[in-house]
């Protein structure tokens, strides 16, 4: 593994590597480490499969250790770093590897984010994104209204005069198309499609699945060689190994976001904590799975999101631990 804390002497390139990762986490990076960096990654293939590798790796690395003199720091001509997680610097972080791909680093781009921390290239990519806690409304057309919960980004896969066509890249949306539409509005997720003439429907994209819930009028669910036509109260979710089977569901609990609610059913502590991160600046760390198995019935509204855990503490004798970086605990 690149970097192992007990290998006392990484190679000169895992250094080099290692070094703009901290540099750029440390929340100290400027303009010229963007272009450092550019030209860096453009040296050869190894240069870029070794700062992909330490960015994978850097949120294992303890927070207090300092990084030792190293041939990346001496060719700075700066001092070792201290990698402290409060100070990390999302949007340095996210400048790199902008800088980085106009050297071709097609892989660091594609990587998913550790804990969340930034948004993956294909996020920063799309044509709408919400931050967390955020909802957002835009209308497509004039029959095509679709509504953005926290932390969703949607992509446009159409131009002006073709039927709407759009990617649900990550998160959740609420899509509306009315009966004046003279042409269908289709969404693809996760290797799928749901397509509407006339209906409403709820599409949440999370972890490599998509759940689909029909609200209103009927709507079309293809993934592979599946197709099915999806009623109203219905939810069927889709993966690239299949389609499950539909289900009936309670609407206004699907969609209870809108109004600026989460409810939580009997929901596994596991699945809560997932929720949490979608919502809130924290990143919330399970680390015990016999609470995460336990079960939650609560209803919030999405501004005392943050108050979740201290409900979790009370009801389950769990407890949390705050981390620099807005990082906490739950165990």
């Amino acid at each position: 593994m690149l970097l192992d804390p007990d290998d006392e002497h990484p190679t000169q390139l895992e250094c080099e590597a290692y070094g703009f990762v901290v540099r750029f986490v440390s929340g100290e990076a400027g303009p010229e480490d963007l272009q450092a960096l550019k030209d860096w990654v453009a040296l050869s293939a190894d240069h870029r499969a070794a700062f992909i590798e330490a960015s994978r790796i850097w949120q294992k690395v303890d927070p207090t250790q300092t990084l030792p003199e190293s041939p990346a720091n001496a060719v700075s001509g700066r001092r070792a770093v201290t990698v402290e997680r409060a100070a990390i610097g999302r949007r340095a972080f996210i400048g790199g590897a902008l800088a980085a791909s106009a050297a071709g680093t097609v892989g660091l781009l594609g990587l998913r984010p550790p804990l969340g921390l930034w948004p993956s290239w294909s996020e920063l990519a799309s044509d709408y994104r919400t931050q967390a806690g955020e909802r957002r409304n835009i209308a497509l057309a004039e029959s095509v209204t679709v509504e953005l919960n926290t932390r969703t980004s949607i992509a446009l896969r159409s131009s002006g005069g073709e039927p709407p066509r759009l990617e649900l890249v990550e998160g959740e949306a609420l899509v509306t198309a009315s009966s004046r539409a003279d042409a269908p509005v289709t969404i693809s997720a996760s290797g799928g499609e749901v397509v509407a003439f006339n209906g409403r429907f709820n599409i949440r994209r999370n972890d490599g699945s998509v759940q689909v819930t029909c609200l209103a009028g009927t709507v079309q669910v293809a993934c592979g060689q599946a197709s099915l036509a999806l009623p109203a109260s219905h939810q069927v979710v889709y993966s690239p190994s299949g389609v499950g089977i539909p289900v009936a569901v309670d609407g206004e609990t699907v969609t209870s976001w809108k109004d600026g609610f989460i409810v939580f059913d009997a929901m596994p502590i596991s699945d809560v904590v997932k929720e949490l991160n979608r919502y809130c600046h924290n990143t919330v760390i399970l680390t015990n799975s016999a609470l995460g198995r336990e079960r939650l019935n609560a209803r919030f509204r999405v501004e005392h999101i943050d108050g979740v855990v201290g409900q979790i503490e009370k009801i389950f004798g769990a407890h949390s631990t705050q981390l620099p970086g807005g990082i906490i605990l739950l165990g």
